[in-house]
């Protein structure tokens, strides 16, 4: 959270009070030109930075919470049933998914929002030379750093994207079509702008909110990550690029060797008052007495907050009966990546029987336990807005107690100023480990992926009832091959990719990750067929391989291109 820092957004537009100014005559304009000044060129990069956090309780994509976790088994919609935002649900199911939804138009627009402004920005600094303008080549890589963002998670989410950079007037947009370049070939477009961004950037920034090198670095090697997985035209995944992974693995290290560090306890990622610390490597800025009207607070969050007194709505993104079941731990403190699924601890709310990972109470508002560390504040089942249809839990990262000098009430929302860390050094360390272990090379990701559980079994502390007992039953420990398993390649595997779902979970990139692997349709029907006897409201779920990996092209915008766009393969 960060405190009177200046935001160019025109923020007045979204709210009805500031009818009272659009209705008045305006008294002049600013061209273009005018704006093409030094000081003026840096508002608008300010701008491009706003859009960062401009998502809604519609379109969230700070962390894609409705796209990421409801799509990928470790989260419901949540709210007051299958009708509350019916786009989430038609989400969840996937067989429900239609062309013509609302919140898919709405989510390309606000990212292409993203875009433009970078773009923007970016025309605007290359017209000025740099005897004028000192920071010009480090503001160029902030701008270009931003539109690869919003070009990566429109990548992630529609694949085929029309790619438009700084040089095509605007005049023109509607001539670039969505196949225009191979899907290879735009991450490498995107990559091209992360790449630019790390050659550039300063390894420190005064400005707290602005961008660095080894953030350019990290989001870099995520590119070429999820770039180094090829996939064909009908979303299967044909093999991996072992030069691009060797690339992450440089990469990666690169940053875990600079200035960060895990926290000591896992708590802090999502607690408001260790915003831009040492684990946070890049971090969406929201803020408060900013001088705008209402702050500028988490939008995109604003529906996943309980439903008791002190908050009041609205009861959205519930973790699933299998997330909870995740968390449970064997006899040797390592998961039970086969059998964990067998249980029914959400179901029967014994969480002293079995042990688990203490995660698990750091990630799940749980009946009986309390509510974001504080011991005498307990979460209750009537909190949840409908329990009858998804369970009587609620995520729980996301959220600030009501007291957090960070919460801020805009009726009848709610949510606060406190970050959200798109990439944090846990990622950065996981997605080393598993370049490592794609490469052959398993026993280097072996104590990459330890030291992430290691953590996690230290993050107990602030996981207590009122008389200073465990929440619950916590026993983690680490991967020790010849004592409580077998370090093979496809076990490291395994293990890699359940700690990116237990560390990452409720976080909005679940879901991604199982289509970049190409397992999401065995995952997830698999997933669907345990869980539809848990929840009804999963009756009609499918997941339909070589069309649900993406989402379709929104009608909307092939209309738009008067079908110049083509739509996604088997939509």
């Amino acid at each position: 959270m960060k405190k009177n820092i200046l935001i160019a957004a025109m923020l007045c537009l979204l709210f009805t009070s500031c009818k009272k100014y659009l209705d008045e005559q305006p008294q002049g304009s600013v061209s273009g030109e005018t704006l093409n000044t030094p000081e003026n060129v840096d508002k608008m990069l300010i701008a491009a930075y706003s859009a960062l956090g401009n998502d809604a309780w519609i379109t969230p994509y700070s962390d894609m919470w409705s796209l990421g976790s409801i799509r990928s088994g470790d989260a419901y919609k949540g709210g007051d049933g299958p009708g509350d935002v019916g786009d989430f649900h038609a989400y969840e199911t996937f067989a429900l998914n239609r062309v013509d939804l609302g919140a898919t138009d709405n989510m390309w627009f606000r990212l292409y929002i993203g875009v433009g402004r970078a773009n923007d920005a970016l025309g605007r600094i290359n017209a000025i030379s740099e005897a004028e303008y000192p920071n010009k080549v480090s503001r160029q890589a902030e701008a270009r750093f931003l539109r690869a963002h919003f070009y990566f998670l429109l990548k992630m989410l529609y694949k085929r994207i029309p790619y438009i950079d700084e040089t095509i007037d605007k005049p023109g947009y509607d001539t670039v079509s969505n196949r225009s370049f191979s899907s290879d070939q735009l991450w490498s477009k995107i990559a091209a702008d992360f790449r630019f961004a790390a050659d550039n950037l300063p390894a420190t920034q005064t400005d707290k909110g602005r961008i660095n090198k080894y953030a350019a670095k990290a989001y870099l090697a995520k590119t070429l990550l999820y770039q180094a997985y090829t996939q064909d035209d009908n979303n299967n995944v044909t093999g991996i690029d072992k030069p691009k992974l060797e690339e992450v693995n440089t990469l990666t290290g690169e940053v875990i060797a600079g200035p960060y560090s895990l926290y000591t306890d896992y708590a802090n990622n999502f607690l408001s008052q260790f915003d831009n610390g040492s684990e946070s490597v890049f971090a969406i800025q929201y803020s408060l007495d900013d001088g705008t009207p209402f702050g500028r607070v988490d939008n995109g969050h604003s529906l996943n907050y309980p439903m008791n007194k002190e908050y009041g709505c609205c009861g959205f993104h519930v973790p699933s009966y299998n997330l909870i079941n995740s968390f449970v731990t064997t006899g040797q403190g390592i998961p039970d990546f086969d059998g964990f699924n067998n249980n029914e601890i959400g179901k029967n709310g014994d969480y002293k029987t079995k042990s688990f990972d203490p995660r698990l109470d750091h990630t799940a508002a749980i009946p009986g336990h309390p509510y974001k560390y504080k011991p005498d504040f307990i979460y209750q089942t009537t909190w949840s807005r409908a329990p009858q249809i998804y369970g009587p839990m609620l995520s729980l990262k996301e959220a600030v107690l009501y007291d957090d000098p960070a919460f801020k009430r805009f009726p009848p929302f709610m949510s606060s100023a406190k970050n959200w860390m798109v990439i944090r050094l846990a990622d950065v360390i996981l997605m080393k480990a598993e370049a490592l272990i794609e490469l052959g090379r398993e026993q280097e990701a072996l104590p990459l992926i330890n030291s992430i559980r290691t953590r996690a079994g230290n993050s107990t502390a602030k996981l207590k009832m009122t008389d200073g007992t465990a929440t619950s039953n916590y026993k983690i420990d680490t991967y020790k091959p010849g004592v409580n398993c077998t370090w093979t390649n496809d076990y490291a595997r395994q293990a890699l990719r359940y700690e990116r779902r237990l560390e990452f979970a409720m976080e909005g990139y679940r879901f991604f990750d199982l289509v970049r692997w190409g397992i999401a349709a065995e995952y997830l029907n698999t997933y669907f067929a345990k869980e539809k006897s848990r929840v009804t409201h999963l009756n009609d779920a499918l997941f339909k391989k070589n069309r649900d990996e993406y989402l379709p092209i929104p009608l909307n915008q092939i209309n738009f291109s008067k079908g110049l766009y083509k739509q996604n393969s088997g939509w």
